[in-house]
């Protein structure tokens, strides 16, 4: 049952084949369905599918080399005046990378706390004032196979309390 969960894994090679518009826009609907508090739905998505556009953010990005690659680069975008937006934000994230695993693609998720990987992103994107780059997850066919995993780790797993088993 949660053996398309476990597939998923970070990849950071792809194909050269481009990606089809429905695909992408199942992806999109997977992340617009992660659950919000208040159901504020406080994110934005960018796609970026230009060669040159993907280029200039894997320079924006010191772990970014694998967008200019991957045939397509989502951008999750959020509203820093929202109370949950790295929640939300990561929320979406997660449903496109296990919808892109359940599709047979692979995808990597790209972090952004630092502030110049924000202003970098940012510069290249031309993301507005009062909106925020949360992630960056360049997406493809993959051209590199991992094995299915868990990390499951019962030492890290208490019952009823913390520090009991």
């Amino acid at each position: 049952m949660i053996d398309w969960i476990l597939q998923r894994r970070s990849i950071r090679q792809f194909q050269n084949k481009d990606i089809p518009e429905d695909r992408v826009t199942d992806l999109l609907k997977a992340a617009m369905a992660a659950p919000t508090a208040n159901n504020v739905q406080d994110w934005e998505f960018l796609v970026v599918r230009s060669p040159e556009q993907r280029k200039a953010l894997a320079e924006a990005h010191p772990y970014g080399k694998m967008c200019a690659q991957a045939p397509v680069v989502i951008v999750v975008i959020g509203d820093p005046t929202m109370k949950y937006m790295d929640q939300h934000c990561a929320a979406a994230t997660q449903n496109i990378l296990l919808a892109a695993a359940s599709m047979g693609l692979g995808s990597v998720w790209l972090g952004m706390k630092d502030p110049e990987r924000i202003s970098g992103v940012t510069r290249v994107t031309g993301i507005p004032e009062g909106r925020l780059p949360v992630v960056m997850i360049p997406i493809g066919y993959p051209a590199e196979e991992k094995a299915p995993r868990t990390q499951y780790d019962p030492n890290k797993v208490w019952r009823e309390q913390y520090g009991k088993r």
